[in-house]
């Protein structure tokens, strides 16, 4: 892995959970899933402060309560265990008895105290987890320098066609510090929050109640501003672990580095969050939607999101057609306060609307810019100085297709 100049946040190219010091990663084949790596873990060397999002579909899968029991017990966590294939959601006390099981046993070969491990599980809903297949595969984790951490972010996955990565380094009190993460999420994506698993990785020193408030605020500027299709699933989950071999002196909200700390979580987490919404199932496109000149925050997200949402922006975008109207209605049912006569609207550098009016532009050009695989739609509502960016994609006739046999 390569970096260049650390005076500022710089990308890591290649990085991943194991680029921060301290951490290790892998995964397994355990029989949940035919062929594909369907067990996964992630290893601090020392117990680490640890900060947590979830769901908020109320039916809340097990393995979700049962690492929420874990942080709350002192806010630390040494291993994370995630298995794919089987969600151990909507699966009532065996479900919640099996979840527990995992979290022992995971814990004993770790040789880690029970309460600082955690689990995650992701696939059907309903079906009991194979517990003995995972018990087995556990007893085959070996940790060492040899770890690959790329199977860790495969064993994630479910209906994903990628793995999704990110890395960034800057220095903190002359110290190095390195953010890294991984995410699966493909189908059933919307905030609050997705069918989504994130785990970022630091090796930064933080205050614990403020790195769990960091990741509340960041997860609001970036996986609650995705969508796929309008779904939220029963296992969404965003954890950050934060061990300290940085070696710095530990950060906290009114440290002189803060701001650059932050910075470098939330470029991680969007990061994370843009794969994400490029792979949603069946995609073709990446959709970018900046709204500006918002009166509040709570307005630009929630138009953000609308337009992203919208089904028939996302086939337009999907079909290369410039269909505008579609863009505005969004806006307008929204729910929040917006002036029509002040509205301007652009598809990359075409402006189509401005001041709530159709403007003439050149179809053909238009076409030709949707045509790409990221699309940029910029809208200015004029009513103050706020913004905020959503990210979707397009709706293909393939999402259908996989969301029509996804059991069979």
């Amino acid at each position: 892995m390569q970096t260049v100049s650390k005076k500022e946040m710089q990308l890591v190219q290649g990085g991943n959970v194991t680029t921060p010091q301290g951490f290790f990663a892998g995964g397994l084949h355990c029989g949940i899933r035919k062929t594909k790596l369907d067990l996964g873990w992630l290893y601090s060397v020392v117990p680490a402060t640890t900060a947590g999002v979830y769901t908020t579909n109320v039916f809340q899968a097990a393995p979700l309560l049962v690492t929420q029991e874990s942080i709350s017990n002192n806010n630390k966590i040494q291993a994370i265990l995630v298995n794919s294939g089987v969600a151990n959601a909507c699966t009532g006390e065996q479900g919640l008895t099996d979840a527990y099981e995992m979290r022992r046993v995971f814990a004993e070969e770790m040789n880690i105290s029970e309460l600082d491990a955690a689990i995650a599980s992701t696939g059907l809903i309903g079906v009991p987890l194979p517990i003995d297949k995972i018990k087995a595969g556990i007893s085959r984790i070996h940790i060492d320098e040899n770890t690959d951490a790329s199977k860790f972010e495969q064993a994630i996955l479910t209906t994903d066609t990628c793995v999704k990565n990110a890395a960034v380094e800057f220095e903190v009190g002359g110290k190095k510090v390195t953010i890294g993460g991984a995410a699966k999420g493909s189908g059933m994506i919307h905030p609050n929050m997705a069918t989504m698993l994130s785990f970022v990785t630091t090796d930064a020193a933080v205050k614990e109640q403020d790195l769990a408030d960091a990741l509340k605020d960041i997860t609001n500027q970036s996986f609650n501003m995705i969508t796929v299709d309008g779904d939220t699933s029963t296992n969404d989950m965003v954890l950050v672990m934060a061990n300290g071999k940085a070696n710095n002196e530990t950060l906290t909200k009114e440290s002189h580095d803060w701001p650059v700390f932050v910075n470098g979580l939330k470029k991680v987490c969007q990061i994370l969050a843009k794969k994400i919404a490029r792979d949603g199932e069946g995609a073709t496109k990446l959709i970018e939607v900046q709204v500006n000149g918002a009166a509040t925050d709570v307005a630009a997200r929630a138009i953000s999101k609308a337009i992203i949402s919208s089904n028939l922006v996302k086939a337009a975008i999907y079909g290369a057609d410039p269909n505008w109207g579609r863009i505005v209605t969004a806006i307008g049912y929204s729910g929040q306060q917006v002036n029509p006569n002040n509205v301007k609207v652009a598809i990359g550098s075409i402006t189509v609307v401005d001041n709530g009016l159709p403007l003439s532009f050149d179809e053909e050009k238009a076409k030709d810019y949707l045509s790409n695989e990221t699309i940029n739609i910029y809208v200015d509502l004029k009513q103050g100085n706020t913004t905020a960016t959503g990210w979707g994609c397009d709706l293909s006739y393939d999402y259908v297709k996989i969301n029509a046999s996804y059991r069979t």
